[in-house]
């Protein structure tokens, strides 16, 4: 089936079955009708190829993931491909493991033309790199950003929420609260672990104890928990940047033969199903998952349309959930 041929079945011009398929909005909502019930009567799959040749773009987005099994990372790729079907855009998915090699080898899409742009979500001290090899494409960096410069990025205040996290636990009459931190070559661990410290100082805790997991898994967390629970005085709070970490804590905790919240209280961070699958149910800081991949798109195609825009830096609202582990 040819686009003649859909123009011929809708009753229109070929022009504007071409302006449908390329979501243009200058069609009128009969005609934009009509010409879609014919594309879905003869299953119509419009020439990619043809479209890229003709237009200059290919309508795919390169999304580069550090890790996808981490539930967060997961659910923030569902909000940028939501969003990018919505505005006539799909994904390719490359996880880079925040490996440069690796990212390298999705970069080559950029200059071979078969993307538009990139969303990353590599760690903060992988951008340097990153930019001199994505060079001006457009580029729309995720979770992890940086204060100035020319790539747009959106994120959450990670230094706020910490803070609230730390502050919760000291109010309900915490004294040894320990964190249990990641790699701090993503600059949301650093802030995380900023705003756990400044907390404490303020508060003039004197107890303060940091665990670094190896990786963003339970088993991580439960390796990192032990250590802390070999320490004396052992921790009465445990605050984990990450719910997975934080289910690997509380498995540590209930195999030592204590109780969450009574011995010892924790919370998470990123607000995943996972909270609310383990027992009792996880505190957290919910990150708008969905949302921030959502916004990366919209912010993706301002440089895709406008190559000479200015980068912007989002800052999204977080959500403290408060339920039985603290």
């Amino acid at each position: 089936m040819s686009i003649q041929k859909i123009a011929r079945l809708a009753g229109v011009s070929v022009a504007t079955v071409s302006r449908v398929l390329n979501n243009s909005d200058t069609v009128k909502p009969k005609n934009r009708e009509r010409v879609l019930q014919a594309i879905k009567e003869s299953n119509y799959q419009p020439n990619l190829l043809a479209r890229q040749l003709r237009t200059a773009r290919s309508s795919m987005i390169l999304v580069m993931v550090s890790n996808i099994a981490n539930p967060f990372c997961a659910e923030v790729v569902k909000g940028i491909e939501e969003q990018a079907e919505k505005k006539g855009y799909r994904i390719l998915l490359c996880h880079s493991g925040s490996d440069i090699e690796r990212s390298k080898s999705g970069l080559r899409l950029l200059t071979g033309k078969m993307v538009d742009g990139i969303i990353t979500m590599d760690a903060f001290s992988k951008l340097p790199e990153l930019k001199m090899i994505i060079g001006d494409a457009p580029w729309v960096q995720c979770a992890e950003y940086a204060d100035t410069g020319a790539v747009s990025c959106v994120g959450i205040n990670d230094v706020d929420a910490a803070q609230h996290v730390v502050s919760h636990l000291a109010d309900s009459g915490r004294q040894r609260i320990a964190l249990i931190n990641h790699d701090l070559s993503y600059k949301y661990a650093r802030l995380r672990e900023r705003g756990y410290k400044s907390v404490l100082h303020v508060r003039e805790l004197d107890y303060q104890s940091v665990e670094y997991a190896a990786e963003l898994s339970s088993a991580a967390g439960k390796a990192a928990m032990e250590k802390l629970l070999a320490q004396q005085p052992r921790p009465d709070a445990v605050f984990a940047v990450s719910d997975t970490l934080a289910a690997g804590a509380m498995r540590a905790i209930e195999q030592a033969g204590l109780k969450v919240p009574q011995d010892i209280a924790v919370v998470g961070f990123d607000g995943t199903e996972l909270a609310e699958m383990v027992s009792p149910q996880l505190t957290t800081v919910q990150q708008p998952s969905r949302e921030i991949g959502a916004k990366a798109v919209e912010l993706l195609l301002k440089r895709i349309e406008n190559p000479a825009s200015v980068a912007e830096r989002v800052m999204m609202d977080w959500r403290f959930i408060s339920r039985a582990s603290a």
